[in-house]
């Protein structure tokens, strides 16, 4: 992979620290509930609640926090030799992109108009969420590969600040088996990364630590239910998804424009951070030591992680390997240990089928059924809010609407979570649709599900012209049909086309018509046959032995569809003689 960026700007190139100019006398010109910082750059004054559409916690990022610095007034396009616009300028950086960072964005961008071209991702909006969820992998500190040198982590998600998560990854991905928390420089909460995750870089792993990993997850995350982000609605519905709050959404819109007119490359690692937490927090300053190339002694934690620190006795978890710190000098005084109120997600007792009827689909249609089921307390109550997980198990190429195979929902208020509808694939036979409530160890329900071959239930004939031919001879009309079901045209049916003895015996003739195989062979049962996209299906040319005489042909299709097509072989009549003199 490293052989990628060859070209690239050299790693850890040294930052020239420039003076800020205040730029008070702007701040009055700008939109309402956005300030400026003491080095001129805007900022959003404070983040909003979770607005009441969806879940606090059915986001990518579980609602977590974010950075609400918004883009500088100026041009995002350095001007090289202009002062303080160079790459290596404070403003520079801030207005640029690190190349590795930048790199995984186009490619995640170009990946999406191959796999989902409708969706018209723009790589802008994955630098635009980068920038607010990360500092764009605080300032591009990425090893060669795009991995980040070290865990970039979110708050603990447990109820405080932030939405309320247990554990549902013991720990795997964010280092906590009690709490989850957002995880990488796109901050997935560990339970969406287990089924949005994808492998971005093909080393064969899905980690969200790796900006091409991240990156691709977060399009793919943004392009699910078919939204179309060439869409202002689809666009703000996508982004709310990511992290539900207004001022998110906005941030990230003002980011989005920003890079829209234009941005630059800054070599990795000289990015600016954030400085402005949603929670309140510091950040610290603009710019991130120059890191240490992979395979050499770890890289201290710079005292602006932009991580919350942990508290001493726990280390590792506050977004940078800190190691063991020092036993304080007084012991901390004793408090009584608060009490948490269950969440809604800690009353759940077991799950109910909430009247899922019979999954069955032909290949490549719909469902017309979908999975529903209702969380309940020991004594039968339903429990609103509460996240369930629906995945497609089994061998098969079925997906919910999207492509997607894992999809999370929140229950309503009568406790009942639908899953998307499923679509069924090519591949035939039964599979498994499994719920189970996220973050909390319940049994789960399973739900059989049968796609079945594709099937026709009429065949007619395109014309109706006689099918006629000389012994020895061949017809001159092939024999071309079209295939229905319930009335519409039945594409990608399976059909078989055999020369029978008789209406009463379908066993093949021994002689008259014939098709020829590749070698020029006489055959008269022709299998593999299938129906095009307009449910029409032409025969091979049909040719006559010796045998003169009336004969038939029977075409079959999967779903019990038959016709029999009536063959006539005769001498050519001759000319009557003329009357003798």
């Amino acid at each position: 992979m490293s052989a990628q960026f060859g070209k690239r700007l050299r790693k850890g190139a040294a930052t020239t620290t420039v003076a800020a100019i205040a730029v008070a006398a702007l701040a009055a010109s700008q939109a309402p509930g956005v300030t400026t910082d003491s080095a001129g750059r805007r900022q959003a004054t404070d983040a909003s609640a979770p607005d009441a559409a969806s879940g606090a916690d059915d986001t990518a990022t579980g609602n977590s926090r974010y950075y609400t610095d918004l883009p500088p007034l100026d041009s995002p396009t350095a001007t090289p030799g202009t002062d303080g616009d160079t790459p290596d300028s404070t403003a520079g950086a801030e207005r640029g992109i690190p190349a590795t960072v930048l790199d995984a964005y186009k490619k995640a961008e170009a990946a999406l108009r191959e796999s989902k071209p409708g969706c018209n991702l723009p790589w802008q909006l994955l630098a635009a969420i980068g920038k607010v969820e990360s500092g764009q992998a605080r300032g591009g500190r990425v090893d060669d590969d795009g991995t980040t040198y070290s865990k970039i982590l979110g708050p603990v998600l447990n109820g405080g600040q932030f939405a309320n998560i247990r554990d549902t990854d013991n720990g795997a991905y964010d280092g906590d088996s009690t709490y989850d928390r957002a995880v990488g420089p796109m901050q997935f909460i560990p339970s969406t990364w287990e089924w949005a995750g994808r492998d971005g870089n093909g080393d064969g792993r899905k980690d969200p630590n790796n900006i091409y990993d991240a990156a691709l997850a977060a399009g793919n995350y943004l392009c699910r239910f078919d939204w179309d982000l060439s869409d202002q609605r689809d666009l703000r519905r996508a982004i709310l998804s990511y992290n539900n709050s207004t001022h998110y959404l906005n941030t990230v819109l003002s980011w989005l424009e920003y890079y829209r007119k234009g941005t630059h490359e800054v070599p990795d690692g000289t990015g600016t951070l954030p400085r402005n937490p949603s929670d309140g927090g510091t950040s610290g300053s603009s710019t991130n030591p120059s890191p240490s190339p992979r395979g050499t002694q770890k890289p201290t934690p710079p005292k602006d992680s932009a991580d919350t620190p942990e508290p001493p006795g726990n280390p590792g978890t506050g977004g940078e390997d800190s190691g063991t710190p020092a036993p304080p000098s007084t012991p901390p005084a004793t408090t009584p240990p608060s009490t948490t109120p269950p969440t809604p997600t800690d009353t759940v007792d077991h799950l109910e089928n909430a009247g899922t009827g019979t999954l069955t689909a032909m290949a490549g249609d719909a469902f017309a059924g979908r999975v529903a089921v209702r969380t309940e307390t020991k004594a039968g109550q339903a429990v609103a809010k509460v996240r369930v997980r629906f995945t497609v198990v089994g061998d098969t190429d079925a997906t919910f609407t999207g492509g997607e195979s894992v999809a999370t929902v929140v229950t309503d208020s009568a406790g009942t979570a639908t899953a998307p509808p499923l679509q069924a694939g090519e591949k035939t036979g039964g599979f498994t649709v499994r719920a189970t409530v996220v973050g909390r160890e319940v049994p789960g329900l399973d739900f059989k599900a049968t796609v079945t071959a594709r099937q026709a239930d009429a065949l007619a004939r395109t014309t109706d012209t006689a099918l006629t031919c000389v012994p020895g001879g061949e017809f001159a009309e092939q024999v071309e049909v079209k295939a229905t079901y319930k009335g519409g045209a039945a594409d990608g049916v399976a059909a078989t086309a055999t020369l029978i003895k008789s209406v009463f015996n379908p066993a093949e003739n021994d002689k008259g018509p014939y098709f020829k195989d590749a070698d020029g062979k006489t055959v008269r049962t022709l299998t593999d046959l299938t129906t095009d996209k307009d449910g029409l299906l032409k025969l091979p040319k049909l040719y006559a032995d010796d045998t003169s005489g009336t004969f038939l042909l029977r075409i079959t299709t999967t779903g019990g569809a038959t016709l029999t097509v009536e063959l006539k072989v005769a001498a050519a009549e001759s000319a009557s003689p003329s009357p003798s003199a």
